[in-house]
């Protein structure tokens, strides 16, 4: 039997991963779309002034699956890194270590912040009244109490997602906060003490040529085992097969022109609502309506050149608090540990927004300002003038849970599930949190699935049990 032809798009871990793998078991001659001028999608990477950077902070971490980390290990060889984490939180005016330290908590947590924790944590242990529905506020303040609520996770929360605490659904909470109830808190602080420490805490992974290059080296193995993987080709409309045995009709387009692929197999990695919305005819009026209330958080890279060879030691710093409007800044020369280049260094700053908003309207000139306001009341300021300043801006950051969502999205789901030989995964396939690991998972689950030919549905069925307990590593 003839290998299915298997159409991709995107060409972020999810993307690529599958590509490969298909061409590795022959399970599929596998085609892969992605629009950009490089792989990874919001986990990759690309160069400027001699240096890599990426979008956002991304690491490898040790939780990854040892199957593909042992294949990763042989694609990137010596260009991966194992390095300590070196990060800390800044916390009502004290910088604090991330991940957290014992000692450091003891000599810098502000007082009234540590009585109040303890204070919850014994309550906690009192009977009093249940938790005020299933919000994200209520599952926080239930399970880490209302000091770590109203000093960190809801003022994040709100800079996150752009909304009320109350306007978010529990599962927000229990998939994006690892440290999600005091025992699994206290865990992670003993986590950094000698005979507690379990393998790998405190560090990470990182390839030398940013993050994008773990992407970069399964497309390309991809690419030599056979699969056919465009880059700078975006597609345009999606033709649904006519009949039983009629194929997938995609029109792509380039900067050399446009062409209409088929295959047996559509797998799409983009978001699940612009899938919906590609369709040239065939979606139920309703699918529709429900891709609209299925939103995402859009942000805004806001990247500063420094001629200083170091601004600080810390790999990343986290903003919390309401007064800060950068989430995270991240030094990605202090990721890699190269050194180079010498005599400067690249911030990367994280601004969530909505698409369209005056925020997302600023100029990068704007938002340059808005970054060294903020790092300079943080007691960081620039110690010289930046010798440039630019942006990237990525339309779908996060998903939004917000209350009531599951509906809407299991209505785009069920139509996903009845068109024949169509799969939507990935983080933003599945409209999930997760890390570069679980979407590599997903993609080698997919291809599991892929046997003889065709497609098991009610084994990818149950492995979409386990991405759905997914919790993003901090």
């Amino acid at each position: 039997m003839a290998e299915p032809r298997v159409l991709i798009l995107g060409g972020g871990p999810a993307g690529v991963g599958a590509a490969r793998e298909l061409a590795r078991r022959g399970h599929g001659h596998a085609t892969l779309l992605e629009a950009a001028a490089h792989y990874g999608g919001n986990a990759g990477s690309f160069e400027f002034g001699g240096q890599w950077l990426d979008y956002g902070s991304h690491r490898l971490h040790p939780a990854t699956d040892p199957a593909i980390m042992a294949d990763i290990r042989a694609l990137l060889g010596a260009d991966l890194k194992d390095r300590p984490r070196h990060g800390r939180i800044r916390l009502l005016g004290k910088w604090i270590h991330f991940p957290l330290k014992p000692v450091d908590l003891l000599l810098r947590l502000d007082k009234r912040f540590a009585v109040g924790t303890l204070r919850d944590m014994v309550a906690k242990k009192l009977p009093g009244r249940a938790s005020d529905g299933d919000t994200f506020e209520s599952v926080i303040r239930a399970n880490l109490g209302s000091t770590i609520a109203e000093e960190f996770y809801l003022p994040y929360a709100v800079k996150l997602w752009g909304r009320d605490p109350k306007e978010l659904s529990g599962v927000q909470a229990r998939k994006r906060v690892a440290a999600g109830s005091f025992g699994k808190l206290v865990r992670k602080v003993l986590s950094a003490v000698p005979g507690f420490k379990p393998p790998g805490a405190g560090r990470f992974f990182y390839p030398v040529r940013g993050f994008g290059q773990i992407s970069e080296a399964y497309a390309a193995d991809a690419a030599r085992l056979g699969a056919d993987m465009r880059l700078g080709w975006r597609m345009t409309r999606i033709e649904m097969p006519a009949g039983e045995r009629a194929p997938w009709r995609v029109h792509a387009a380039s900067a050399s022109g446009s062409e209409v692929l088929e295959a047996e197999y559509l797998w799409s990695t983009i978001p699940v609502t612009l899938l919906a919305r590609a369709m040239a005819s065939g979606v139920p009026a309703e699918v529709l309506a429900a891709a609209e209330r299925v939103t995402y958080r859009s942000m805004i890279l806001i990247y500063l050149q420094l001629s200083v060879e170091q601004f600080t030691e810390y790999d990343a710093h986290y903003f919390p608090g309401a007064n800060t409007r950068i989430t995270r800044l991240s030094e990605p020369k202090n990721y890699s540990a190269l050194g180079r280049p010498k005599g400067t260094t690249i911030l990367c700053a994280e601004l969530p927004c909505a698409l369209g908003d005056d925020v997302w309207s600023m100029s990068d000139a704007e938002l340059g300002r808005l970054l060294a306001d903020d790092l300079a009341g943080c007691g960081l300021p620039l110690p010289v003038q930046p010798t440039a300043v630019f942006t990237r801006r990525l339309p779908q950051a996060y998903p939004i849970y917000l209350m009531g969502y599951e509906e809407p999205l299991a209505r785009l789901e069920r139509w996903v599930e009845s068109v024949p030989r169509l799969l939507s995964y990935g983080r933003q396939g599945l409209f999930q949190h997760d890390n570069t690991h679980h979407a590599l998972a997903m993609a080698y689950g997919a291809v599991d699935c892929m046997q003889s030919g065709a497609f098991d549905a009610a084994r990818w069925s149950e492995l979409r049990k386990v991405y759905a307990k997914h919790v993003v590593e901090d």
